[in-house]
C-alpha cells in the first residue's frame, strides 16, 4: 500500500512540473525560436569546384533528411561545373585531333633534304630482291 501512495505522489509531482513548464514558468518562452538552418553555399564562386570542395560540403539536416532545395542547388551547381568541364575537354580534344591531323598530313619531318624518301631506299622483300 505504501508503494501505491509513493508512486501516486511521484506521478503528481511530475505532472505538476511538466504543466508548470508548458503553461509558463516565467516571462520567457521555454523554447526559443531559432532561425532555420540554411545552406551557405560552400562551393567557391571564383574558381572551379574541386574534389576537396565537394568532400567538405555538408548539407544542413531537416526533419526527414535533407532539404530538397539545398540539395537541388548543390547538384545544379555541380552539374553546371561538369558540363563546363566537358565542353572544355571536347574543345581541347578537337584541337588536339586537328593538330595531329596536320602533323600526319604535313611534310615529312624525318626526310633528309635532297635524299631519298623512306619508302624509296627501304629494304626489299625476298621476292623483289632476286
Amino acid at each position: 500500500m505504501h508503494v501505491f501512495w509513493f508512486l501516486l505522489l511521484t506521478m503528481a509531482v511530475v505532472v505538476a512540473a511538466v504543466t508548470l513548464a508548458v503553461v509558463g514558468g516565467g516571462g520567457s518562452a521555454v523554447l526559443q525560436d531559432v532561425e532555420p538552418e540554411r545552406l551557405t553555399d560552400p562551393l567557391p564562386a571564383n574558381r572551379p569546384v574541386g574534389r576537396a570542395d565537394v568532400e567538405a560540403m555538408r548539407l544542413p539536416m531537416a526533419v526527414r533528411g535533407y532539404r530538397m532545395t539545398d540539395v537541388d542547388e548543390a547538384l545544379g551547381r555541380l552539374g553546371a561545373e561538369l558540363a563546363e568541364r566537358d565542353a572544355h575537354i571536347a574543345e581541347l580534344e578537337s584541337a588536339l585531333a586537328g593538330a595531329q591531323a596536320t602533323a600526319v598530313n604535313g611534310p615529312d619531318l624525318f626526310k633528309r633534304p635532297g635524299g631519298p624518301s623512306a619508302g624509296e631506299d627501304g629494304p626489299q622483300d625476298e621476292e623483289g630482291g632476286r
